[in-house]
């Protein structure tokens, strides 16, 4: 199986490059200046010349606050930039399987979101990847939408090398307590990914397979609690165990507002492509072993 994934310093992107050997299959990654979806014109040659037997399309503008200033520029990557990769899957007759987010979703439901619940997202960004995800499933119905949240990983910026950086700087960590969701590995989303692509693949007419749905960490939690546990997780490796407080969102003002509920239920992942992704509390362990190790070794070579 050949996989070509948009973007080459995203995390998911990094991630199913790692796992690429380990599913035994070929993974070709495509950014700037190569594959630019500022660049609308550049998406069509790169993708066509690597000739995939599946489309992922990771690469977006993430910038969660400083959507709110680059409207524009949100919706040119996550609107026309998606709209130009679905087009080209379309166009070679292959299958495309696009990330997108819990924050097309407002968060004022009292349970986990189902993939049948009504959308209304509440930041620029929210919205720029809502319209992706129409932009994508209008260009080919041969599509899967997978939404996630909370994404980390050794990769890149993220909240858990945020809170692993000021950890080591400080001595009291003060973290937003009311907005609940499930923190969600990249290399499990990798994994995921892999499985969704062989099930559409063996199955190219099975309409169920395809559609939108939701794949997280297996688990909820809050923003604090999760930076509680990425501090006694480091602790326990020589990390400086540092007091995690509780705030509120009013405490914390940022330029977008965020969703109060981001916990997605991802039974329907399970139920049709058999996929669910491991507890967050045993990926993060992972995940922080990793960074602890490179962080070590770092030191060293210094």
């Amino acid at each position: 199986m050949r996989i070509l994934v948009t973007g080459t310093e995203g995390q998911v992107a990094r991630s199913l490059l790692e796992r690429a050997s380990a599913h035994s299959l070929l993974v070709k990654a495509a950014g700037r200046p190569d594959l630019d979806l500022l660049r609308p014109e550049t998406v069509a040659p790169v993708i066509r010349a690597a000739s995939p037997d599946v489309i992922v399309s990771a690469a977006a503008y993430t910038a969660v606050d400083q959507a709110e200033a680059e409207p524009e520029l949100a919706a040119a990557i996550n609107v026309q930039g998606a709209a130009a990769v679905a087009a080209v899957a379309a166009d070679l007759a292959v299958p495309i399987v696009h990330l997108s987010t819990d924050y097309v979703f407002d968060g004022l439901l009292g349970r986990p979101y189902r993939e049948t619940d009504q959308v209304g997202p509440v930041s620029v960004y929210g919205c720029s990847k809502l319209a992706g995800e129409l932009a994508v499933s209008t260009a080919t119905p041969n599509h899967v939408i997978l939404r996630t949240a909370w994404v980390y990983s050794p990769f890149g910026k993220n909240f858990v090398k945020t809170i692993l950086k000021l950890a080591a700087a400080r001595d009291e960590l003060l973290i937003v307590a009311d907005q609940h969701g499930s923190p969600t590995s990249a290399h499990d989303i990798a994994d995921g990914i892999v499985a969704v692509c062989r099930n559409i693949l063996k199955s190219p007419s099975d309409e169920s397979l395809r559609g939108v749905f939701h794949m997280a960490g297996t688990g909820y939690t809050t923003w604090a609690d999760f930076a509680t546990q990425i501090v006694e997780e480091a602790a326990r490796r020589g990390g400086r165990k540092v007091a995690v407080k509780a705030i509120g969102t009013a405490d914390y003002p940022t330029p977008a507002k965020r969703p109060a509920n981001s916990r997605l239920d991802c039974s329907k992942l399970f139920q049709t492509h058999k996929v669910k992704l491991q507890d967050w509390q045993t990926s993060l362990t992972d995940c922080i072993a990793r960074l602890m190790q490179e962080h070590s070794a770092e030191g060293k070579s210094q």
